[in-house]
């Protein structure tokens, strides 16, 4: 049931999304990869939340085959990832550093950087508001496991952007690595897919107990890729005297962070896993 707060938080966020990208495109900038990221987090956020909207309001959304409040809330997930992750980029990298034109200044890009950020925002309240609350019956991806699973596939979407920029192919434990991103990433897409397209009745073992063997099984693999990326990467690629704004050693910290922040990601998902199966008392 979608309430009249999350309603006024689409459209804020579908006003607010048009503005930022409506900013920054009308300004000359540096154009490279996270550039592109940034435009195209704002524009897929824009055009996804004008869809829900119209789907609603028209009462076409319950003619769908698929599980439409997992859906948004798995959207509404995504979103706030992505905007904060654009967010930060341009803030970083952007703001203020454009081509030099004559009458150069700040006024939008600051003015984009805030209206990214107030975007941000009105995504993570929706999250909030549409999580399922405690003994609330609701889809699996309203759930505290399931907002992890959007979050676990969505950083190893960062790690695979970054891994494919080095040279990691002559090197069997880090080829390990890459295998156990990968292997983690399709598990928790499958789960994603599986229930927004309400196929998880369907499964032929019990969800909750797969789930549970998924978690341990991606925490054991995360562990030992926490051990053996620092271990080689940073032996070959040292941090350097300088380092422009994308380099090897740079790319080797970030990718070593999120396989951290995987690792304790799942380790959280498992918790909850094993609280739910095992722990919560049957109404």
């Amino acid at each position: 049931m979608v309430t009249l707060d999350v309603k006024m938080l689409r459209i804020l966020a579908v006003i607010f999304t048009c503005v930022t990208f409506s900013l920054v495109s009308s300004e000359r900038h540096l154009r490279f990869s996270f550039w592109s990221w940034c435009m195209f987090s704002w524009c897929f956020c824009f055009s996804v939340t004008l869809i829900i909207l119209v789907l609603e309001f028209t009462s076409l959304s319950s003619k769908l085959p698929i599980s439409w409040d997992d859906f948004t809330t798995a959207f509404s997930m995504l979103a706030t990832l992505m905007v904060l992750t654009s967010s930060l980029l341009f803030s970083i990298f952007f703001t203020c550093r454009r081509l030099p034109v004559r009458g150069f200044h700040c006024g939008k890009d600051i003015a984009a950087c805030v209206f990214s950020f107030l975007t941000f925002f009105l995504y993570a309240v929706e999250v909030g508001l549409t999580r399922a609350k405690p003994g609330e019956i609701s889809g699996f991806l309203s759930t505290v496991p399931g907002l992890l699973k959007v979050l676990e596939a969505f950083v190893a979407c960062i790690i695979f952007i970054c891994v494919d920029l080095l040279d990691y192919w002559d090197f069997p434990g880090l080829q390990w690595c890459v295998a156990v991103y990968s292997f983690c990433f399709i598990i928790s897409l499958l789960i994603i897919i599986l229930t927004i397209g309400r196929l998880l009745s369907r499964f032929p073992a019990p969800f909750n107990k797969v789930l549970i063997v998924c978690n341990v099984l991606a925490v054991l693999m995360y562990i030992t890729v926490a051990v053996i990326w620092p271990f080689y990467i940073l032996r070959i690629y040292p941090r350097p005297n300088s380092c422009p704004v994308v380099c090897g050693w740079s790319l080797a910290v970030v990718i070593t962070f999120m396989t951290y922040f995987n690792l304790i990601a799942y380790i959280i998902d498992a918790v909850y896993s094993f609280r739910l199966v095992f722990f919560t008392t049957p109404a």
